[in-house]
């Protein structure tokens, strides 16, 4: 073998190494770390991370939403329980981020400001987490990651039926 194709073998086998394949583990060892920092700044204001999310899903709907409709939202993202995701829309409604208005959930004032609150901590440590990683290395994850959640959530419902 000459020097150069040893060279190029070396340099394809070291790329190759230095970058495992994406794969469940990896994929959950990213979501958990992610979610830590995310639940650090949650913990400071005394919310959880499935509130924060169902306090999202209020926030960020169209209009107001039915606590049928976010529990379904909830539940679709994060594969809980109904009754968990009830129990979760109560305490949301019990420490006055989210307030009945007949049928329907909708967020109050401290809880869209608790959000922006949130998002506003979290904002420079996204930036360090995710800065500088090229868009089209972004794009490529992101393609993969929605084929990877479209897969799994087929296999659930089949799991499910």
């Amino acid at each position: 073998m000459t020097t150069a194709a040893t060279s190029a073998t070396a340099s394809t086998t070291a790329s190759t190494t230095a970058a495992p394949a994406a794969d469940a583990r990896m994929l959950g060892l990213a979501h958990y770390a992610a979610r830590g920092v995310l639940e650090h700044v949650l913990a400071r204001h005394g919310v959880t991370f499935q509130q924060q999310i169902a306090l999202r899903a209020a926030v960020t709907a169209d209009g107001p939403r039915t606590a049928d409709d976010l529990t379904a939202q909830v539940r679709a993202s994060l594969k809980a329980a109904p009754a968990d995701v009830r129990a979760t829309l109560d305490e949301l409604v019990a420490g006055r981020l989210l307030v009945s208005d007949g049928a329907h959930l909708r967020p109050t004032d401290a809880g869209r400001e608790l959000l922006a609150t949130v998002a506003g901590e979290t904002a420079p440590v996204s930036a360090r987490i995710w800065g500088g990683i090229p868009a089209e290395d972004l794009a490529a994850a992101g393609r993969v990651l929605a084929l990877v959640t479209e897969r799994a959530d087929a296999e659930l419902a089949a799991l499910t039926a």
